[in-house]
C-alpha cells in the first residue's frame, strides 16, 4: 500500500551530508549533439574537453573486433591492463591500480586518506575534482592561486605545505592553465612538505610535455624520497581514450595501492577499456605523431591569439588557457552560437578567462574565425565586405 506522501505524488526530503550539500556540481561541458539541438548549427568544432582530435591507434579497432563474445563476463580483475602497464613503465604490478578514469582515482584517494577536518593544498584554477573530492570528505582546501604571469606560485606553494597537512594534489602540467613546474622546483616543494602527508602529482598531460627537457619525471623525484605518494596518468587525452575511462595511478608502495584498493569499486576498468588499453600502448608511435601534430597545432594557435591581442598562459599540455575582455560565459555562449565548443572558466577570480583544447588545423581555424567574429564582429564584417565588393 502506498504510503499518504508517495499517493499524493510527493517525496519526503532527506538532507544530504552537509559537506555534500555545499558542493558545486561538476561542469561536463556541452556534446556536440546537444550543440547542434539546441543552437541549430549543422557543423560543430568541440574544444572544450582536451580530447585528443586524431583520435585512437588503429590497433585498438583490430582488437576490440570479437569483443561482443566477451560481454556477458565480468572482465579479469584487471591484470591484464596492469601487466601492460607495468611492461610500459617498467613499475612493479602491485603498486599500480586502475580506475573508471583519473578521476574515479581522485575520488578514491579522497576517500581512502582524507577526514573531516584534514588540510589539503591545491592550486587555483585547478581541475575542479581535485578540491571537490577532498571537501566532499570533510576536507579543508588551501588552494594557492598561480601567478599573475600564470605559473606555479612556489613561495606560496612552501608556506602553505609547511602546516601540518594531510594531502598535497596538483596537476603538472597544470590544468586549466597548462604551465610547468621543472625538477628542481617539484624536488624542493616536495621537500617542504610534512613526512607524513601523501603527495600526488597528477599527470594527465605528461605526453605533451616530455619534449621539454625542463619537465620531470615525477615518479623519479617523489621515489628518492620517504613520503608516500601517488602519480596519476591517463588514456583519455595522448592515447585517444576518452570515451573508455581508462586512468591509472603508480603509488609509492603497496599500502597505498591496497588502501586505494579498499574503497575500489570491484571490476570498475571494463573488458573493453582493458583490451583497447593495452592495444594503445602497443602502438606507441601512433600516440607520438598524434602529440606532435598537436604541439606543432598548439604554437601555431597560441600565436594566432597573440596577434588578436589575448593574454595567453603558458601550456605545456593540449590546450590554451587565454583572457578577453568579456566574461568566459558569454564568450562561450557566443561561440555556441558558432558552433564552437569551448570551456569557460568560473572559478572567482578568473571568471574572464577560457581554456581552448588543441583540435586540428580544420578545427583550429573554424575557432579562431568564430572567436574574430565574436571579439570584433564590425572588423569581420568589413573584410567579408570588401572581399565582397
Amino acid at each position: 500500500m502506498l504510503s499518504d506522501a508517495a499517493s499524493a505524488g510527493k517525496v519526503r526530503v532527506l538532507a544530504c551530508r552537509p559537506e555534500i550539500a555545499e558542493l558545486p556540481l561538476y561542469n561536463a561541458g556541452l556534446s556536440t549533439e546537444a550543440v547542434r539541438a539546441r543552437y541549430g548549427v549543422s557543423e560543430v568544432t568541440k574544444l572544450g574537453s582536451n580530447e585528443n582530435p586524431y583520435g585512437p591507434s588503429p590497433s585498438v579497432s583490430m582488437a576490440l573486433g570479437d569483443i561482443v563474445s566477451r560481454l556477458p563476463l565480468y572482465p579479469e580483475a584487471d591484470q591484464l591492463l596492469k601487466a601492460e602497464i607495468s611492461r610500459y613503465l617498467g613499475a612493479i604490478s602491485g603498486q599500480i591500480i586502475l580506475g573508471n578514469g583519473s578521476e574515479q582515482i581522485i575520488r578514491m584517494i579522497a576517500e581512502a586518506y582524507v577526514s573531516p577536518g584534514d588540510r589539503v593544498v591545491t592550486v587555483i584554477p585547478s581541475f575542479g575534482l581535485h578540491i571537490i573530492t577532498a571537501e566532499a570528505m570533510g576536507g579543508i582546501v588551501e588552494a594557492v592561486p598561480v601567478t599573475q604571469d600564470c605559473e606555479f606560485d612556489l613561495d606560496a606553494l612552501h608556506e602553505a605545505v609547511s602546516k601540518p597537512l594531510k594531502l598535497l594534489i596538483f596537476a603538472n602540467p597544470s590544468n586549466p592553465v597548462g604551465c610547468m613546474m621543472t625538477g628542481q622546483q617539484l624536488k624542493d616543494l616536495v621537500g617542504s612538505c610534512p613526512p607524513d602527508c601523501l603527495i600526488v602529482v597528477d599527470e594527465a598531460y605528461r605526453e605533451y610535455a616530455e619534449h621539454d627537457p625542463s619537465y620531470p619525471s615525477a615518479r623519479a623525484i617523489l621515489a628518492a624520497q620517504q613520503r608516500p605518494w601517488m602519480v596519476l596518468r591517463t588514456f583519455s587525452k595522448a592515447f585517444g581514450l576518452a570515451g573508455l575511462r581508462i586512468g591509472y595511478g603508480i603509488t609509492s608502495d603497496s599500502a597505498v595501492a591496497d588502501a586505494i584498493g579498499k574503497v575500489r569499486d570491484p571490476f570498475n576498468t571494463n573488458v573493453v577499456a582493458q583490451i583497447a588499453g593495452c592495444a594503445a600502448l602497443n602502438d606507441l608511435p601512433h600516440m607520438e605523431n598524434t602529440v606532435r601534430a598537436t604541439v606543432e597545432e598548439r604554437e601555431s594557435l597560441r600565436n594566432a591569439l597573440v596577434e588578436i591581442g589575448l593574454k595567453i598562459a603558458p601550456s605545456c599540455a593540449n590546450f590554451l588557457f587565454f583572457e578577453t575582455s568579456i566574461s568566459s560565459g558569454n564568450l562561450a555562449e557566443a561561440l555556441l552560437h558558432e558552433g564552437v565548443i569551448i570551456k569557460p572558466w568560473k572559478e572567482p577570480g578568473y571568471t574572464s578567462w577560457s581554456r581552448v583544447s588543441i583540435g586540428t588545423p580544420e578545427e583550429n581555424a573554424r575557432f579562431l574565425a568564430a572567436l574574430r567574429t565574436v571579439l570584433h564582429p564590425s572588423s569581420v564584417r568589413e573584410a567579408q565586405e570588401a572581399q565582397e565588393a
